[in-house]
């Protein structure tokens, strides 16, 4: 016995990880040592030095800031994107587990769908008086215009996540059920990435079972032919200030869906389309990721923002696919657990395989407020059990956790309704804080899809850790943190998944018009900013080195090109001005409002320049200092320009952003043009246009002159070979909107295109000698007018 205590005691329980009295951990077994499947990881942890665990997890940390993931808080009015709170020790479940966890759930699902069903449908589960018609008849997620709607696919749910945790009887529970429109899944993905890197040494050799074939499938059934024309799925978001919206860009992008919002969609013919630059296409398949009352104004809250004008109409239609229908949130109710096990045999004919935290229906009109039960209070517990009223509200008070005042009001309020939930205390699972291993409460998210009329689950899926041992500090708005879930194989090697496996039969291209009109807007507009940055950060450089090197002597000369700093929105008396910022800023917003078609490099060069300009604001003083920091981030501009323009597809979505950039470099040229070859203006400023575009090598070699005005405006005007000169902006332009929808109509151009050709011309005819101060800004009204006509043509 010693020697066998002696063999193991490399796996009794990390030095000062103490787990709580009574409390099941998902390391430790009872006897107090580690677990065999968590020992792998248990080792690597104790022989690890704490810089090691600290690079372990500063890898993973690493990959979530580069790959811009966060979250968005809410509090005290404002909301604040955070970044991705990561505990970087993974939650261990070995297969026979996990094998014996998967019936309950997809039996869960078939109950909850059987029950969505009668819920819109004929309703016997109330008219038996199986369900109390209150509970319905209240709640404001139980739709009625969307009773009698049968679903075009036959099925109401089809993405499905459930929470569970482990009580203190080793059993798993049901604690929620998530069927509205369960977020997550997308970053269990980035979890499992982010987490594989700090422990590539385990992962790789662990036999875990991997999350892409559940995607992979997911997709294809979405994607199953023969259902449509075209079959096109979209991702109907609330848009960039939901509190998942990183993931409903990840996802998307991910799968290859488009990414939609309530605006982009229309409903025709009693069909929904989605709103592209070359008209509208139909949407066969949504995945919506917005609570349904806001899915459509007209008919459901006529307060909506996000919403789709006519989407009932279109589903009571038949004409789209919905996942999950809309109302599905009415099986979220807490109540509801009441009283499944007994639906479960009425529906099923089963006994509920999976059990819920225990949970009791007090009554009212719908459910209002959830008060957790205290099981030791026996008068509270026999009233519960025998559905038995119950008056005493001083003492429900106290077993319920409330204060007696607060809960006499509202039992008073009309309509009010109460929820009674036990107490569970939730296994704790090993999460490292302050570079120590310590227990803290842990719920996984489990996620379900139908593919192919089964319910398939995740082989993984999404932890909640606690921040503290309290159980409600789970909650990431209250601190708490997520990690991967590893579904450990018993059997040897697990089969290696992508997510390109498994096709669907010959290959389809995607349609190049299937760009949503905002997309392309806000692709437009990130182009702007793009340049319109690149352009600042060159002015300002121009003129602090003039202050560097000639001081007092370069007033005139910056006093004169003044207004080419007004036109960029800056001054010069700030080494970074706010000016700048504010423009990063947009560019930031805008690119985050299609972080579905932006490049997660790029991305990342974005926010590393914008926090690199910040840093640079409080430090930066003007002059030869100012210049250099310039410099640098003119080198980091540089390096998203590469990463956009040479790696970009030249979808419809690339050819867009290229129009912004080209339309903003040949606003800013003209207007510089303008003004710095002004023959008024002093001594430098041909120089200075020379220098801002980035041609100061090329003049000298082409022209054996020293710089004049016609040398000038040669160059950066009418040159068509050179990438920053005015020609090369329009050349650009006029090439790019003769390759957009509806360039030609009936072999006519259009009024766009027409305008473009006027401007080509215009500016081809142009002679040095000829083209003075105010015809450039002729050209620049021209320049303008095209934005106006993009907009017009694309946007709306």
């Amino acid at each position: 016995m010693d020697g066998d205590r002696e063999r193991l005691s490399e796996v009794t329980a990390p030095r000062d990880y103490a787990c709580q009295p009574g409390v099941p951990d998902e390391m430790i077994g009872p006897d107090g040592l580690v677990r065999p499947l968590w020992r792998p990881l248990a080792r690597a942890l104790a022989s690890a030095l704490p810089q090691e665990i600290e690079l372990r997890r500063a890898r993973a940390e690493q990959y979530l800031r580069d790959s811009g993931v966060f979250y968005r808080q809410y509090g005290a009015g404002r909301s604040d994107e955070r970044p991705w709170p990561l505990s970087p020790v993974p939650v261990l479940v070995d297969q026979a587990d996990w094998d014996a966890l998967t019936p309950g759930l997809i039996q869960r699902a078939e109950l909850l769908e059987a029950l969505m069903a009668d819920l819109y449908g004929p309703n016997r589960m109330v008219a038996d008086a199986h369900l109390p018609p209150e509970l319905l008849a209240g709640n404001g997620e139980w739709l009625r215009p969307m009773v009698g709607v049968r679903p075009r696919s036959g099925h109401f749910l089809h993405f499905l996540a459930f929470e569970i945790g482990r009580g203190p009887d080793g059993k798993w529970w049901v604690l929620a059920d998530r069927t509205q429109a369960p977020s997550g899944a997308g970053y269990a993905l980035e979890n499992r990435v982010a987490t594989s890197r700090a422990f590539s040494d385990l992962y790789a050799g662990g036999n875990i079972h991997r999350l892409a074939g559940f995607f992979r499938d997911f997709r294809n059934a979405l994607l199953r032919p023969g259902e449509d024309s075209e079959g096109r799925v979209v991702i109907l978001s609330p848009g960039p200030m939901n509190e998942t919206y990183f993931e409903h860009a990840y996802i998307a992008r991910y799968l290859g869906f488009t990414l939609v919002q309530g605006e982009d969609l229309t409903v025709l013919g009693g069909r929904v389309h989605v709103r592209t630059v070359s008209g509208p296409r139909p949407a066969e398949v949504i995945w919506r990721r917005l609570d349904s009352t806001y899915a459509d104004p007209v008919e459901l809250d006529p307060g909506s923002r996000i919403g789709t004008p006519g989407m009932v109409s279109a589903l009571r239609a038949g004409g789209v696919t919905m996942i999950n229908s809309l109302g599905s949130g009415v099986l979220e109710t807490r109540a509801l657990m009441a009283f499944l096990p007994r639906l479960s045999r009425l529906l099923l004919g089963q006994p509920l395989a999976l059990p819920n935290i225990a949970t009791w229906w007090l009554g009212g009109a719908a459910e209002r407020g959830v008060v957790q039960a205290s099981p030791s209070n026996l008068m509270l517990s026999r009233a519960l059990a025998t559905g038995a009223p119950f008056e005493h509200q001083g003492e429900l008070g106290l077993a319920a956790n409330l204060p007696p005042d607060e809960l006499a009001a509202r039992l008073a309020r009309d309509g009010a309704a109460l929820v009674a939930q036990e107490v569970v205390r939730l296994s704790t699972t090993p999460t490292l804080i302050e570079g120590r291993l310590m227990p803290r409460p842990m719920a996984l998210r489990v996620f379900l899809a139908r593919v192919n009329g089964r319910w398939q689950v995740m082989p993984g899926g999404f932890a909640r850790i606690g921040a503290s041992p309290d159980p409600a500090a789970i909650a990431m708005q209250r601190g708490g943190s997520t990690a991967d879930v590893w579904v450990v194989s018993d059997k040897g090697p697990v089969a290696e998944v992508s997510l390109t496996g498994g096709g669907l039969g010959p290959y389809r291209r995607v349609s190049p018009g299937a760009l949503p009109a905002r997309a392309a807007d806000n692709l437009f507009w990130l182009g702007r900013y793009v340049e319109r940055t690149e352009a600042t950060v060159r002015l300002l450089r121009a003129c602090n080195m003039r202050m560097a090197e000639t001081g007092a002597s370069a007033r005139p000369l910056l006093a004169a090109i003044e207004p080419l700093l007004e036109f960029n929105g800056i001054t010069a008396d700030r080494g970074i001005p706010p000016g700048l910022l504010e423009t990063l800023s947009a560019a930031i917003a805008t690119a985050g409002r299609v972080r579905d078609r932006f490049s997660p490099d790029a991305w990342s060069a974005l926010v590393d320049i914008d926090k690199t300009a910040r840093r640079m604001e409080t430090r930066v003083a003007p002059g030869d200092d100012a210049a250099r920091a310039l410099s640098a981030l003119l080198r980091k501009l540089a390096g998203i320009s590469g990463l956009v323009h040479e790696n970009m597809y030249r979808f419809l979505g690339w050819r867009f952003l290229t129009l912004g950039r080209l339309h903003e470099r040949a606003m800013g040229m003209s207007a510089m043009l303008a003004i710095l070859a002004d023959p008024d203006m002093p001594e430098g400023a041909l120089d200075i246009a020379v220098e801002l575009g980035d041609s100061v090598m090329t003049h000298r070699r082409r022209f054996a002159v020293s710089t004049t005005r016609e040398t000038v405006i040669d160059l950066l005007g009418l040159d068509e070979a050179n990438p920053r000169s005015l020609r090369h902006q329009i050349d650009g332009l006029r090439d790019q909107i003769s390759r957009l929808p509806g360039a030609y109509e009936g072999g006519n151009p259009s009024t766009l295109m027409r305008a473009a050709m006027r401007l080509q011309v215009t500016l081809a005819t142009e002679a040095p000698e000829t083209l003075g101060s105010d015809a450039i800004w002729d050209l620049r009204a021209q320049i303008l007018a095209l934005s106006d006509l993009i907009t017009g043509a694309y946007f709306h």
